[in-house]
């Protein structure tokens, strides 16, 4: 009888454990699933402070200049949960590259190696904890050149107008300066008060400078006249034209299909209206490179172009570089004018850089870097720059042409862009796509011309009357390489 009600009662006991464990089961998958997959949104929820204090618990890695000077480093910080603070040494002539971290996000080297700086990187993580017991950062060693980035930033900001200068070693592809102006300071950003972070990031979006883009890869600008240098690749490589060559170069050309026409400058022929393709190069008579453009048509030039990156969205620094474009799909008045720089044609200072670099490295073109080197705490490398080629632009001999067509141009940028006892090459643009349009000033040029040890791409926006300071830009930043 006791049995009987013993089983009575454990019936309902049963049932109740089951709930129990059926309970239990989905609690502890649910545990799982947020561990597995809900992780990283919690991790990334702004109200979740425990991912910002374990990222300010220990000091980040160092960056440094080709020549070891500490750019950006992380200082003790006592006050508040965050323990270490991060301090830029000359923020504002490195902001460009260092980019910078804040509570709110991370630009520049700062995101594009947080991995290694911040020590999470498997490489990195793994040997501090089995060297100390504890995550430390490694230290990110760039390209750039200390002496070349002052020269280049200074230089920029003389010029009281916006822009930007990039200058790359052609053999390396290793950059070796990078700046853009104007720009700030990304000490104002590292502060932990979150009142006083939201109000400069409120200034600096409202400043019409537009401080916090990089306009030296973010940034496109018609090419104009420097553009010329592709015309005249896709023209020598097509074989129906040589240096010494005859070239149709009126006062003014109709544009087919088009009551518009192609004027050069003063309205005048080059020269007796026949010029020598390196004649015309020299003179950036429009006329002459349109007409190439209309015989050589939207394909050939298209190629070209791209030969020398233009249309490549694959290239990191490791910052990412907006592409410069070529157009597609024109029709033949649209492709005549790409020729000469304009339409929709369109290039960032990274470009008009890399343009002199292919040229002098014998038509190759490098892949540019900014990163020379990773090195840990213990002074081990776990990572070293190894340039490579990125495009081949032009063949040899053609480069050794257009490196001679540029080192003579008399006009603009021979002039402008000279430097005492050295031979440069350069071609100068002055763009303005229609009346009231900005006035922007370009530059692309190499030395020494014999024996290139450095390529300068600058820009200056909506230069207006500082047009010509652009050339003075470019001498500055090659004398700094040069010294």
């Amino acid at each position: 009888m006791a049995g009987s009600r013993a089983r009575r009662i454990n019936v309902p006991l049963r049932h109740v454990a089951r709930v129990c464990a059926v309970m239990l089961f989905v609690l502890l998958g649910h545990v799982t699933v947020i561990q597995a997959f809900g992780s990283r949104a919690l991790n990334s929820d702004p109200r979740n402070e425990r991912p910002l204090i374990a990222r300010y618990d220990h000091p980040r890695g160092d960056i440094l200049t080709y020549d070891g000077t500490p750019v950006a480093t992380s200082r003790l910080d006592r006050g508040g949960p965050y323990r270490y603070r991060r301090v830029y040494r000359h923020g504002e002539l490195y902001a460009a590259v260092t980019g910078h971290l804040s509570l709110n996000r991370a630009t520049g080297i700062e995101q594009a190696e947080d991995g290694v700086l911040s020590g999470q990187d498997a490489r990195v993580k793994v040997r501090s904890l089995v060297r100390d017991g504890a995550v430390e950062g490694a230290d990110v060693r760039l390209t750039i050149s200390e002496r070349v980035q002052w020269a280049a930033y200074q230089s920029l900001k003389a010029t009281g107008v916006p822009g930007a200068a990039v200058a790359v070693d052609p053999a390396t592809g290793a950059v070796l300066a990078l700046a853009t102006y104007p720009t700030y300071d990304p000490g104002t950003l590292a502060t932990f008060d979150r009142e006083r972070l939201a109000g400069v990031i409120g200034r600096l979006r409202a400043d019409p400078g537009r401080p916090l883009v990089n306009r030296a890869l973010d940034r496109l600008y018609p090419p104009g006249s420097t553009f010329k240098l592709i015309t005249t690749a896709a023209a020598l490589a097509s074989r129906e034209y040589t240096p010494t060559a005859t070239v149709e170069a009126p006062a003014r050309l109709r544009l087919p299909g088009t009551s518009t026409y192609v004027r050069n400058a003063g309205d005048r022929p080059c020269g007796n209206g026949r010029p020598t393709l390196l004649y015309a190069f020299q003179q950036a008579c429009d006329t002459a490179f349109a007409g190439i453009g209309l015989q050589l048509g939207q394909d050939l030039l298209r190629d070209q172009a791209e030969a020398f990156g233009f249309n490549a969205r694959d290239l990191t620094i490791p910052l990412p570089a907006t592409p410069s474009r070529y157009p597609v799909a024109m029709d033949r008045a649209q492709t005549a004018l790409t020729a000469i720089g304009r339409h929709e044609s369109r290039v960032t200072p990274l470009m008009v850089a890399m343009m002199s670099a292919a040229v002098a490295n014998n038509g190759v073109l490098m892949r540019p870097y900014l990163v020379q080197e990773v090195r840990l705490p213990d002074g081990s490398v776990i990572n070293r720059a190894n340039p490579t080629p990125y495009r081949t632009a032009v063949p040899p001999t053609l480069a050794k042409y257009l490196a001679l067509m540029m080192t003579t141009v008399k006009r603009g940028g021979g002039t402008q862009v000279a430097v005492p006892g050295v031979r440069v090459a350069a071609r100068t643009a002055v763009t303005r796509e229609s009346p009231g349009t900005e006035r922007n000033a370009l530059v692309t040029a190499f030395a020494p011309a014999d024996a290139p040890e450095v390529a300068v791409g600058v820009v200056l926006e909506d230069a207006g009357e500082r047009a010509p300071a652009v050339g003075p830009v470019a001498r500055a930043i090659i004398e700094a390489a040069l010294s």
